[in-house]
């Protein structure tokens, strides 16, 4: 994910990399039927030996925020799907991480033009790995590294062949949480400018009042660990702030996907107790 404190110019973003063993702790820890089958991503991250026993990867203990990545991910897999069905030719992934959806759908990944944005470090040490696993690189894929103090993604985008006149479908997870209100608009407002058709899906998160009880005590320790790691988290917003500043951004329609319209969706019928933590949703905003 965009981590605008990262340092190191070869190494993947520590989010990026719990997020891809978050799913693959999945397949491994939880019961069928899966919600995304991704070990590709546990491959890329090519963790030390043991990683499960680590105190972020606990099963019972990041069981809800486990939940809640792999209902992120298959809710996109899904939208790009069904938006590339209708005809979108572009699918844009800010803060692209370790993603894998170009190798794990490649009938659509090749009739689409990918554009992965993110930090140069990351994107570095992931081209690394891709070509140490020899996987085989879709001819519409771009990576797009973006320095975030030195230039705008908004201008590498378009200087990597990104035609504004075709619709777009823009994902956007786990990012707001570290950009400012400012940035955020910003954010908006580029999105709102794409062509008609286009489609952004960004993940925003509740100020912790406004969380399940039981999903309190885990976001002051993550609160807390962002602090110390130096991404302090800076952003949180009650649904409705985030429809006014999609329709002040210039989106025609837009709507907010709770996690429980996720669990809803994708967790329905369950009995091992697997739901999403009610932490995260979605703005799916269209121009």
């Amino acid at each position: 994910m965009i981590d605008p404190m990262e340092n190191d110019p070869a190494q993947p973003d520590n989010t990026a990399v719990r997020t891809a063993l978050w799913r693959a702790l999945h397949i491994q820890v939880d019961a069928p039927p899966y919600i995304i089958e991704d070990t590709m991503g546990l491959q890329l991250a090519e963790p030390e030996a043991g990683w499960q026993q680590r105190p972020d990867m606990h099963a019972d203990y990041t069981k809800r925020p486990r939940a809640a990545m792999v209902a992120r991910a298959r809710f996109i897999d899904d939208l790009v799907v069904a938006q590339n069905a209708a005809g979108t030719p572009q699918y844009v992934l800010l803060g692209a991480g370790l993603d894998t959806f170009a190798w794990r759908r490649p009938g659509v990944a090749a009739s689409m033009q990918l554009y992965e944005i993110d930090q140069p470090g990351t994107q570095a040490w992931k081209q690394q790995r891709l070509q140490l696993l020899d996987w085989p690189m879709p001819t519409g894929l771009h990576f797009v590294p973006v320095d975030f103090e030195q230039t705008t993604w908004w201008e590498q985008l378009i200087g990597a062949g990104f035609d504004l006149q075709l619709p777009a479908v823009v994902s956007c997870t786990g990012v707001t949480l570290y950009l400012t209100i400012d940035a955020i608009k910003d954010t908006l407002q580029q999105t709102a400018s794409l062509a008609p058709g286009s489609t952004l899906a960004m993940t925003f998160y509740l100020p912790i009042q406004l969380m399940a009880e039981e999903d309190q005590p885990l976001q002051q320790i993550a609160e807390k660990g962002a602090r110390e790691a130096g991404t302090p988290f800076l952003s949180f917003f009650a649904p409705e702030q985030v429809l006014t500043m999609a329709g002040e951004a210039g989106f025609k329609s837009a709507r907010i996907v709770s996690a429980r319209d996720l669990e809803q969706r994708y967790f329905s019928g369950r009995t091992d107790g697997l739901a999403p933590a009610s932490g995260e949703y979605f703005l799916l905003a269209g121009t």
